[in-house]
């Protein structure tokens, strides 16, 4: 186990599958504090079991939450802080793709909740905490498919017209107008806000839709990459030290590109945080 990561203190959402895992393992194995919040507690256990077992590092925990939901986010939130003083890094891996229309437990078109909602209130609630660490990080999954998507703020929740790739790639151009005006919010102290595509992955991702989208994604597995090459991006910006003052970036294989246009659209990214600010009660 190298020592890259000793004595930091590593948050991971959607922690127990795909990338997510993956990157927890290799911050694990680096000797980060992890902490995996997932929502199934036996993949939380199995997940943490076989990080520690793979990786030597006892310092592993986890907090099982549903994050489509206001109250998942805020219990992992309260969790957290109980235990932790202190967040290096937040890395707001979790996300899914619906290819019908479903709404969380608050209401909310399900793809917003959690791809876009989760990272907002999660980092919200963490605030203190990351600001109460030294070059405190903030790392934002976001994906390719934000090219071409455009926020309707007139109905931002897909109530007419919705498709799953539509609401999903506008969720993810939500993840970069974020993450961008976020870095802009936290310009003048040590806590960095950046944003990635990870590359079309071979996991688990999309087939909870089932049906005919499980048997494309399945046809389509020798065309993707491998977990640990769409993993590494994520695992760059937590812990390189080569990113350490980097703020408001877009990477794709670990290197800062530009992203859409629409994503750096300043009136859009307020607008969408004051409405995020709104849908959370916040």
């Amino acid at each position: 186990m190298s020592q890259t990561m000793q004595d930091k203190t590593v948050l991971v959402t959607g922690a127990t599958n795909g990338i997510g895992f993956y990157a927890a393992r290799e911050l694990a194995r680096m000797g980060a504090r992890l902490v995996l919040v997932s929502r199934s507690p036996e993949k939380c256990v199995a997940s943490a079991h076989q990080i520690t077992q793979e990786t030597g590092n006892q310092q592993v925990e986890f907090i099982a939450a549903d994050l489509s939901n206001k109250a998942g986010v805020m219990n992992a939130a309260e969790t957290f802080m109980e235990n932790h003083s202190r967040l290096d890094v937040l890395l707001n891996n979790a996300g899914a793709m619906f290819m019908s229309r479903e709404e969380s437990a608050d209401g909310i078109e399900m793809t917003m909740a959690l791809n876009h909602l989760s990272y907002f209130h999660l980092t919200h609630l963490l605030r203190e905490t990351l600001a109460a660490t030294d070059n405190a990080r903030v790392v934002n999954v976001s994906s390719g498919a934000h090219q071409g998507a455009r926020i309707n703020f007139d109905d931002v929740q897909y109530k007419k017209g919705y498709t799953g790739f539509g609401a999903y790639g506008q969720s993810k151009l939500m993840n970069l107008l974020f993450t961008y005006e976020l870095a802009r919010k936290m310009a003048g102290t040590s806590i960095t806000a950046n944003a990635l595509h990870p590359g079309f992955v071979n996991t688990g991702f999309a087939k909870n839709n089932g049906g005919f989208i499980k048997f494309a994604m399945g046809l389509l597995s020798p065309m993707q990459r491998k977990v640990e090459d769409g993993a590494a991006t994520s695992i760059y910006l937590a812990s390189s030290p080569e990113v350490e003052n980097v703020n408001g970036k877009y990477f794709v294989d670990c290197k800062a590109v530009q992203s859409d246009p629409a994503s750096y659209d300043q009136p859009a990214a307020a607008s969408l945080w004051k409405l995020s600010l709104e849908m959370l009660s916040l």
